[in-house]
């Protein structure tokens, strides 16, 4: 998952990040709304993690904007503010879950595995394909029995084709999936993560669809 953090607290927000990261997946980090508008405008994200008190503002009107909007981006809110009556604005405003500082960082990976798979339309954390056992929850990978071991890249990009079976994905909307937007990015990146990924999981898992993209071939 490509994962937005609106978080301007600087000792909390690198905790943050350096746990989504440890998780395996991508995250664009920016601590004010206006960055945040300008990195929705051009970046696809999976899950927004929302602090409500910016310096530019309140997250809530930001969320408000969002939904306002027609975007569906699954968002969790990361505040200080406890009292019900936040927690009831903030869920009525759009949000899919709401966690009070200070937190459990590994809490906090639990509540973005939980709201990725509701959004996948698969709530289960347990997934069958042929003789593949994947834990979507403990991210972990079984074949015929034995344990197989993904980097943090290779899981990234093999979960994105877990929460969208049989939708083909071209190389530019993988490689958004996979690398931050300061990050430089090799012309045949994906293709060597394709080419691993088969090795370790079965040829026929990840098909390639000629001048297309790739995508997963069954659930």
């Amino acid at each position: 998952m490509r994962i937005l953090l609106i978080e301007d607290d600087t000792v909390l927000g690198a905790a943050v990040r350096d746990q989504i990261a440890a998780d395996g997946q991508t995250v664009d980090w920016v601590t004010r709304l206006d960055l945040a508008r300008e990195a929705m405008a051009g970046t696809g994200y999976d899950l927004v993690l929302l602090d409500l008190m910016l310096p530019d503002g309140r997250g809530i009107a930001f969320l408000r904007a969002v939904r306002a909007r027609g975007e569906t981006v699954p968002v969790i809110i990361l505040t200080a503010l406890d009292q019900i009556s936040d927690r009831i604005e903030g869920l009525n405003a759009g949000a899919d879950d709401y966690l009070v500082k200070p937190f459990d960082l590994a809490e906090l990976s639990a509540r973005i595995g939980a709201v990725a798979r509701r959004y996948s339309g698969n709530p289960n954390p347990l997934i069958h394909i042929e003789d593949l056992e994947i834990d979507l929850a403990q991210k972990r990978v079984s074949r015929g029995g034995k344990a197989v071991s993904l980097t943090a890249r290779e899981w990234a990009l093999f979960e994105a084709f877990l929460s969208r079976p049989g939708q083909v994905f071209s190389r530019a909307q993988l490689e958004d999936k996979l690398y931050a937007f300061d990050a430089e990015v090799e012309s045949n990146a994906i293709e060597v993560h394709i080419s691993r990924l088969r090795k370790k999981l079965g040829a026929r898992v990840i098909a390639t669809e000629r001048g297309l993209g790739y995508r997963l071939v069954a659930r």
